[in-house]
């Protein structure tokens, strides 16, 4: 599908919630400010980072139209993550997004009955794209949580004549020799936006031109930088860069990603609320220590202008 390609930074955005669970919707507002305001060229909704699993689609649905309201004419792009298990969910959701205008729409694989094979992969893709012809589709690879681990090269050589609207890979996969192949596949035809936020400076010397990830929601000026940088053959402050949001990930792993993102968030004045279960709440003192150790590690000097 001819479709510009995505660049710079696309935020995967987490999903709202009120102190007991129920959506809280408001917040969209403030939440595409703030990723216009840091520079953010899309947002990625209902995907990982929203816990779309965790989701009832009833829940989806209320997201993304929510979302396409508050970015309707301004210049953040919305794309809507629709994958499901069930492919008749997963075509609901990509049908609204259809509806809603959304830039493009993307699924990953089935999850608890795994595609076993690309042709199978193929034929999930294809029930989700017939009920969004006109959108451009993103198969989203991320094996580390789906346990779908099919290679890529090999789907896009056999879904190009079969998904007519087939843009691209959302490429959240460590492989940097598959991804190579990817970019390189049909003389660099299919966008394939690199999702591993901890790699992306080794995926820009390898091509990449954009990026989907969770950090950028907080962390998008460190990630700016190292791009600028980068672009301006600087590659020790590249570096240096890409090595903050090394440690800033890893800090936020050591209490809990999920919870730590989202408390990340209330940090800097977007209140997104706590994460669903089965992530488990952070309690006030570990909020309090999660504070600390950030500001300890420099996090708020590194996003000041």
């Amino acid at each position: 599908m001819n479709q510009p390609k995505l660049t710079g930074l696309v935020a995967a955005t987490h999903t709202p919630f009120k102190d007991d669970g129920s959506l809280n919707l408001p917040v969209v507002e403030k939440q595409a400010g703030h990723l216009l305001a840091t520079g953010v060229s899309a947002a990625f909704v209902n995907g990982t980072t929203g816990e779309s699993h965790s989701l009832t689609v009833d829940e989806r649905l209320a997201l993304a139209d929510r979302w396409s309201a508050v970015v309707r004419g301004t210049p953040l792009k919305l794309i809507v993550h629709v994958g499901a298990n069930a492919l008749k969910d997963a075509a609901t959701l990509a049908a609204q997004a259809e509806k809603l205008r959304a830039h493009a729409v993307a699924a990953l694989a089935p999850s608890y009955f795994k595609p076993r094979s690309i042709d199978t992969l193929i034929a999930c893709c294809r029930e989700i794209t017939r009920a969004a012809p006109a959108t451009a589709f993103y198969h989203y690879d991320i094996p580390g949580m789906t346990g779908v681990s099919l290679p890529m090269p090999d789907f896009l050589a056999a879904a190009s004549d079969r998904l007519p609207t087939l843009a691209g890979v959302k490429f959240s996969n460590p492989d940097l020799m598959a991804y190579q192949k990817c970019l390189h596949f049909n003389n660099n035809h299919f966008d394939i936006p690199w999702g591993t936020d901890e790699y992306l400076l080794a995926a820009l010397a390898l091509g990449a031109r954009g990026a989907v990830g969770s950090t950028y929601n907080f962390a998008a000026p460190i990630f700016t930088r190292m791009i600028t940088a980068f672009n301006n053959n600087d590659l020790p402050t590249a570096r240096t860069e890409q090595y903050r949001a090394v440690q800033l990930i890893d800090l936020l792993a050591s209490f809990g990603y999920m919870p730590a993102a989202k408390a990340t968030m209330s940090f800097l004045g977007v209140d997104v609320g706590p994460a669903r279960l089965p992530h488990p709440p952070l309690a006030p003192a570990q909020t309090t220590q999660l504070r600390t150790a950030l500001e300890n590690l420099g996090l708020f000097n590194w996003l000041r202008p």
